[in-house]
């Protein structure tokens, strides 16, 4: 794991306006992660994690601060550019899988790849190669409705890799499936980190799933507590 860090976010602050109401999420909130980490961040609902996952993801921006991902300061890249950077930079998988129920499993993984300049062959050795990769090989013809909920987010998995992103966002990814599938999904999760370096941000209100994690943050009100030095 490189110390040089993937994710800086610097006296970030997040507010919401509700009618007359102003809701802050967060204020001034700091945080490194390097290149190659596996973090998980906890804390109860509300505590502003799926919005600082979505500011890592370039899905939200905040309302001050800055947010640097990649190599790039996300937060005030115009919305094209943006675009092309997050597809580009980061996998999202999230805890309902998110899937085209009338596509094919392949079809569903191809889906961010229509978005480049690849021919339909490479397409397919990227989609091929993606599928194998979370041993989901012999159901590339097969519908969403003729998968289990663990096949399905191993699709969501391979759908998330197959533009080989710098950066996987988790949001609840086992949130979804039963103990022992999600054991699966997470092992496959600690493989992508461990073997091909990915570096992984994972939300998750479940503490076995954290422990897969290289380390856990905890989130509570929009303050880092119990923190590793690295977040600091």
């Amino acid at each position: 794991m490189s110390n040089a860090p993937l994710i800086r976010i610097f006296k970030a602050s997040k507010r919401f306006t509700k009618g007359k109401e102003t809701i802050t999420i967060f204020e001034n909130l700091n945080l490194s992660i390097p290149q190659g980490d596996f973090v998980a961040i906890m804390g109860p609902s509300g505590s502003g994690k799926t919005t600082l996952l979505n500011l890592c993801g370039g899905i939200d921006r905040p309302t001050s601060g800055e947010v640097h991902v990649a190599g790039a300061r996300i937060d005030s890249l115009p919305e094209g550019a943006l675009s092309k950077w997050r597809a580009a930079n980061v996998g999202f998988i999230f805890q309902f899988y998110n899937l085209m129920p009338m596509l094919t499993a392949a079809k569903n993984v191809e889906l961010p790849l229509l978005l480049t300049k690849l021919g339909g062959a490479e397409r397919r050795k990227r989609v091929e190669t993606a599928l194998k990769l979370v041993n989901l090989a012999d159901r590339l013809n097969h519908l969403p409705r003729e998968m289990s909920g663990g096949q399905m987010q191993r699709v969501a998995i391979a759908r998330a890799m197959v533009s080989d992103p710098t950066l996987l966002l988790c949001d609840e990814p086992t949130g979804d499936l039963d103990r022992t599938t999600a054991d699966e999904i997470l092992k496959t999760l600690q493989l992508l980190n461990r073997e091909l370096g990915k570096t992984i941000v994972m939300v998750t209100h479940d503490p076995e799933a954290a422990k897969y994690a290289r380390r856990t943050l905890h989130l509570d009100k929009g303050v880092f507590t119990e923190r590793d030095v690295a977040a600091a």
